[in-house]
């Protein structure tokens, strides 16, 4: 067994009702690392641009990363893979928690599911074995009941990955939640649907195993050191979540509003924002699997269903989508709308972006009562927002409409609804704007996931993050122009790294930098990666997802923002007057890449990479 691994992946048919094991290459995991990167080369080469999302050939991948179970700071999570329902190209999540953990101490660093069940199904994982059960109890019941039933037949420490009432109806928004009450998700691109269209109703997994570190004196003796600093630079992110940054982001120009229509909202953002929530509704933060930030949060509502009932609090995008993007300022009726999400199983960033878009089409009367059954589409209606979350879970109503995402109802309402439909490639935009931080402009068009700021994460690097070992210094200035294309393709490709590692990002805030990852990534697996190595391995990774996009017909043409990022300025607060410059910025990352005009990888630059194999 490699030193970082537990050496073995599953193997699951659900259409032959047939498991198997197979041992990790030691060679292939060195080469891709794990999470996401191990994800691309299983799904790259196991199936295609002619892949349906929804069919039982579409293979859905759980990886965990060599840093996954060990003592290193803010490393539990997982990934999870597959063709997009949403965007017909690659999706991943990637999701905290302690899920990635608890399949590690099971005995596997990843499953890889094909085929469709005939009935609704679970995978019980655990050391003795592994059972495909019976889920014809849990079909329409949502993911934290889901949670309490199979923890009680299986294990009472077991952690479940499972989906809601979104992912069983195929909304193509739909997520895969773990953790519980706690709401760990694994978003964007419709993966709980694609889970859903297999009839696997959730996964649970139990074990005692643990990943051994090859150098487990430095590691341990590197780690507590790192641990202190990490602390001291995250007091405000343990204090009030990325919740607390709301405000900021806001005075930034930073903060989606009204359906990316206005430019400042000083007031509802002190309503939603983080410093309220800690007033009001918060009663403790969260810590996923060995987290020493606690960037997670744990809420009481006062009124509704669940009140009085802790849950998972909502976090800065769940804010600015179901709250700012909507124009609502009631934090108690987004922190339900979050609990509705989490149990049902939908991306709060798109559901919020699909009622934004409804409230705009409304505004202009392309939705009117009759499509809604009476409801007022009005701007900062919360009754409105909640209503809508609920009828999108369920395919109801207009919920059958925006189940399937912004560009699809779109292009169902007609050319005049495409100008307020806000993505990139299917994908919806997460909250920040491009028109407040230029890289972020190359980085949503060329994300391959679709508008994504976590794959590029160049704003922190505008904003507060320096990293020398990437040619960064200082603090970059976010409304320049002059080498965002080389930010943006750095700042990717290390993204790739650390989805491989598996260590969540905000580990940038707390000062860690690409050489403390070296060293902890050598401690635990006894390899002797060069700066150079590593930072080629997360090219690899970024290109060969650039690949399968290809595959799937993406180029150029598709590396595009919606006219309104564009050409309409803000017109007050902190990026009034900014327009990302696109065109320039897009022909400089091509060249830094390597790749064609068309956005294509090279097969100059594939060699270069050991990606070869993959010429076609």
């Amino acid at each position: 067994m490699p030193y970082g691994y537990m050496g073995k992946l599953l193997r699951v048919d659900l259409t032959q009702k047939k498991t198997c094991v197979e041992d990790l290459d030691s060679a292939v995991a060195r080469k891709y690392i794990g999470g996401s990167g191990l994800a691309a080369k299983y799904l790259y080469e196991e199936t295609d641009g002619s892949t349906d999302p929804l069919g039982p050939d579409n293979l859905l991948v759980f990886m965990t990363g060599p840093f996954t179970g060990t003592v290193v700071p803010n490393s539990g999570r997982h990934a999870v893979a597959a063709k997009s329902p949403l965007t017909g190209i690659w999706a991943e999540g990637d999701a905290g928690g302690t899920w990635g953990v608890m399949l590690k101490r099971a005995g596997f660093d990843g499953i890889l599911i094909r085929g469709k069940a005939t009935e609704p199904v679970y995978l019980w994982v655990h050391e003795q074995g592994v059972e495909i059960r019976p889920a014809e109890h849990l079909w329409g019941k949502d993911t934290f009941e889901v949670a309490d039933l199979i923890k009680a037949e299986t294990h009472p420490k077991a952690v479940v990955s499972s989906i809601g009432q979104a992912g069983e109806n195929l909304v193509r928004i739909a997520v895969i939640m773990s953790d519980g009450r706690e709401g760990r998700t694994a978003g964007r691109g419709g993966l709980g649907a694609v889970m859903g269209s297999k009839n696997l109703k959730a996964v649970a997994v139990y074990g005692t195993k643990r990943p051994m570190a090859a150098k487990e004196e430095d590691l341990k003796t590197f780690t507590k050191e790192m641990v202190t600093a990490i602390r001291d630079r995250t007091q405000g992110m343990s204090r009030f979540g990325t919740a607390g940054g709301l405000q900021a982001m806001e005075e930034l120009g930073d903060l989606p509003i009204r359906n990316w229509c206005q430019g400042s909202w000083p007031e509802g953002a002190a309503k939603i924002g983080g410093q309220r929530m800690a007033e009001s509704i918060l009663t403790r933060n969260y810590h996923c699997g060995a987290c020493v930030i606690g960037c997670g949060r744990v809420v009481k509502l006062g009124r509704g269903e669940y009140a009085g009932v802790e849950q998972g609090g909502p976090e800065y995008e769940t804010l600015a989508s179901l709250g700012a993007l909507c124009l609502v300022d009631d934090l108690e009726a987004v922190a339900l709308a979050n609990e509705y999400c989490n149990r049902s199983g939908l991306d709060t960033i798109s559901t919020g972006s699909a009622i934004a878009f409804a409230m705009e089409c409304w505004e202009h009367g392309l939705i009117t009562a009759k499509d809604t059954d009476g409801l007022k589409l009005e701007w900062g209606s919360a009754e409105a927002m909640l209503t809508l979350v609920q009828a999108i879970a369920r395919r109801e109503g207009l919920g059958r409409l925006l189940a399937d995402g912004v560009r699809a109802a779109a292009q169902a309402l007609g050319p005049r609804a495409e100008e307020y439909a806000i993505h990139v490639k299917g994908l919806e935009f997460p909250a920040h704007d491009p028109r407040a931080y230029n890289s972020v402009a190359v980085g949503y068009a060329t994300s391959n996931r679709g508008a994504c700021h976590l794959q590029g994460f160049t704003h922190m690097f505008e904003k507060s993050v320096t990293m020398p070992e990437l040619g960064y210094d200082e603090i970059q200035d976010r409304f320049g122009v002059e080498g965002k294309g080389e930010l943006t393709a750095k700042c990717q490709d290390l993204m790739c790294l650390m989805d491989a590692l598996k260590m969540c990002k905000f580990s940038l805030s707390g000062g860690v930098k690409v050489t403390h990852m070296i060293k902890w990534l050598n401690y635990v697996t006894g390899w002797d990666v060069s700066l150079q190595e590593f930072l080629k391995t997360g090219e690899r990774i970024f290109n060969l997802k650039r690949l399968y996009n290809v595959r799937c017909g993406i180029s150029r043409k598709d590396d595009i923002l919606p006219p309104r990022i564009l050409t309409h300025k803000r017109g007050s607060g902190g990026a009034a007057d900014n327009l990302p410059p696109l065109g320039k910025m897009l022909s400089e990352y091509y060249t830094w890449r390597g790749w064609s005009e068309e956005g294509i990888p090279t097969h100059a630059k594939l060699r270069e990479l050991g990606l070869e194999e993959y010429i076609s």
